[in-house]
């Protein structure tokens, strides 16, 4: 009810004429209909099962997670061994379990081999398992290597009890390849560093001292590791989720993402058409990966298996086998 409305009325109020008095009640009766629309025209925003949501968690809302394919490492450098390597595997594995951003199955990486692979086929054989990773339903592969773990040690000169300090430092390569767009979204190098002083007794166990030596390596590449964290969030958080088809039958449909993944049962998503590839006239290149035509919308009903999905058609064609499934 507007200002100039109740001015009007207030002014009405005194006059004693029955003409006034019906002005009166018809001003009266059209503010109390416009309050009624306005109080019902606020927009209610509700999630996919119909619940209303508190405007202060309507951001906060589940994410699917992504699919992550962690490759095995290598170690480049002259020391630690094949040993650092895993280390880095699992570290990255534990750390990024941690997050609940991703899901990550061992068995994914054999698609596509180790990290020294990739390395030497300078990138190729990534994309040429770019589709094949794609019907998996695999969104980013992580990979990378041990660029050098070493160690320097200062002792003291004479003595039976000698006091040593140990300076260690490592740096790790770590690269991310985005599936959907079908190029490298990530690639940095992080340092690890550590120092300790300890003293030994002279000619103190030889054994002892190797393995203490390899557990300070172990700890700096643990600590590049855990730096890469953040950084792989922040990329991941721009990128968008995808999943595929898997099967159609009859009228479900098996998606091959599920309740590991993150989805929710009345959860609507989008289908949409694989994109095209665009190719570089001169370099012969990949520039990137077009986006698909949305075909319709599916609703999840269901989950079977590992990791997996039965959902109906909510609405739009023909679903095909192999289709990309997108957040609505």
């Amino acid at each position: 009810m507007s200002t100039s409305m109740l001015k009007l009325i207030l002014l009405h109020r005194g006059s004693r004429s029955p003409f006034s008095r019906g002005v009166v009640f018809t001003l009266l009766l059209c503010f109390l209909l416009c309050s009624i629309i306005s109080c019902s025209s606020k927009v209610i925003q509700r999630d996919s099962r119909g619940m209303k949501l508190n405007p202060s968690t309507i951001n906060d809302l589940p994410q699917p997670k992504k699919k992550l394919a962690l490759l095995p490492f290598f170690n480049d450098g002259q020391y630690g061994g094949d040993d650092l390597a895993v280390v880095t595997v699992e570290e990255l594995r534990n750390e990024l379990a941690r997050t609940q951003e991703f899901t990550i199955d061992p068995a994914d990486a054999a698609i596509f081999g180790t990290s020294k692979e990739i390395y030497t086929g300078g990138g190729w054989k990534l994309a040429l398992l770019s589709k094949k990773a794609r019907v998996s339903g695999i969104n980013l592969v992580l990979f990378g290597r041990v660029v050098y773990a070493r160690i320097r040690e200062k002792m003291d000169e004479i003595g039976f009890v000698r006091e040593t300090q140990s300076y260690a430092e490592s740096k790790v390569e770590i690269k991310v390849f985005d599936m959907v767009s079908n190029k490298e979204v990530f690639s940095e190098v992080l340092d690890g560093y550590a120092n300790d002083t300890a003293y030994n007794f002279y000619l103190a166990n030889r054994e002892e001292r190797l393995d203490y030596k390899q557990e300070l390596l172990r700890y700096v590449v643990k600590v590049a590791v855990r730096k890469s964290i953040p950084k792989l969030i922040e990329v991941s958080s721009k990128m968008s989720w995808s999943g595929r088809v898997a099967k159609i039958m009859g009228s479900k449909i098996y998606i091959n993402s599920g309740r590991k993944s993150g989805l929710q049962i009345g959860d609507i998503l989008k289908v949409v058409t694989e994109g095209k590839e665009i190719f570089d006239p001169e370099s012969g290149g990949m520039i990137g990966v077009t986006k698909g035509e949305i075909k319709g919308t599916i609703e999840i009903i269901d989950y079977f298996g590992y990791d997996g999905s039965i959902a109906v058609l909510h609405s739009g064609g023909t679903i095909s086998e192999g289709d990309f499934i997108q957040l609505y």
